[in-house]
């Protein structure tokens, strides 16, 4: 079986494509087969002027029919598409969806801050690590960071935040955002057990892609500043060059790695684990759970 999700966020949309192979009384095997990112920065029209311009809409149809094409050239029979922070506060949002759906046959459901963290949250990443800890999941994006703290083997908060990487970069976060963080994970991330965080998103990746480090083995706290601190210090043009970035990766890196920073260190926590997964992830086992619960 062949499914795949589109997760159009506020920096980039992508497209999974994942074949799930059924074992008999065993776990299905979630193996994929591509996975394509197109920067199309949504968040930059919709945090400034509050809607989506035409010439992001095109990119955003020009976009979608080139994941129909691979969706057809895979044999997908399943998709399930989403968009986050930009979409949601995009004033014309309801108009896009509509010609997407006309021109491409791609139909886009906008998820909330809470279905964007649980879908995050679907790839269970916690369960499979040891009982001895408590988790917070830190999902950051281009318009919102979801947090979702794990313990006793049970899911006991979730919260999204209008911070973002785009909403940073475009001056939008106040103090009044950040204190509200803190608040909300001083409150609500109490443990006895020692907490660790599961990083997820594409500057996450990058970071622990950077470090060099080995699949499974964590990035500490103090690894993380070294880093902000890096890249903050040359610019943007030298931070492509140097570390052979894109500009859409470049440019929401520290912004990026500041929310990380704050979110571990009011939660108390000096290891983050990346175990490579976002929100499409999350869609595709959200979309196979439906599937067979369609079946029963």
């Amino acid at each position: 079986m062949k499914l795949a999700a589109i997760d159009i966020g506020s920096n980039a949309a992508r497209l999974l494509i994942t074949e799930v192979v059924e074992q008999d009384n065993a776990k299905p095997e979630f193996n994929k087969l591509n996975l394509v990112r197109v920067p199309l920065r949504l968040g930059f029209d919709v945090f400034e002027k509050g809607e989506i311009s035409k010439h992001k809409l095109g990119m955003i149809i020009q976009t979608m029919k080139a994941y129909g094409h691979l969706l057809n050239v895979y044999g997908v029979t399943h998709l399930k598409a989403c968009a986050t922070s930009a979409m949601r506060d995009a004033r014309n949002n309801a108009d896009v969806i509509r010609k997407v759906k006309l021109e491409t046959g791609i139909e886009i459901s906008i998820i909330s801050g809470d279905d964007e963290a649980s879908y995050v949250y679907e790839n269970h990443i916690a369960e499979n690590l040891d009982k001895e800890h408590s988790y917070l999941y830190i999902d950051v994006g281009g318009g919102s960071t979801e947090l979702t703290f794990f313990a006793d083997g049970k899911l006991k908060y979730k919260e999204s935040f209008n911070i973002g990487t785009i909403r940073l970069l475009k001056g939008m976060v106040t103090e009044k955002h950040w204190d509200l963080m803190r608040e909300h994970i001083k409150t609500n991330t109490k443990s006895k057990l020692p907490l660790i965080a599961i990083g997820s998103g594409g500057n996450i990746n990058k970071v622990f892609s950077i470090s060099k480090k080995k699949d499974g083995k964590p990035l500490p706290l103090e690894l993380l500043k070294d880093y902000h601190k890096e890249f903050s210090s040359v610019t943007l043009e030298e931070r492509i060059r140097i570390y052979k970035m894109r500009e859409d990766r470049a440019d929401v890196l520290v912004p990026a790695l500041q929310i990380y920073i704050n979110v571990m260190r009011w939660a108390g926590i000096e290891i983050i684990y990346v175990p490579k997964i976002g929100l499409a992830d999350g869609l595709i086992q959200s979309l196979y759970l439906d599937l067979k619960k369609a079946k029963k």
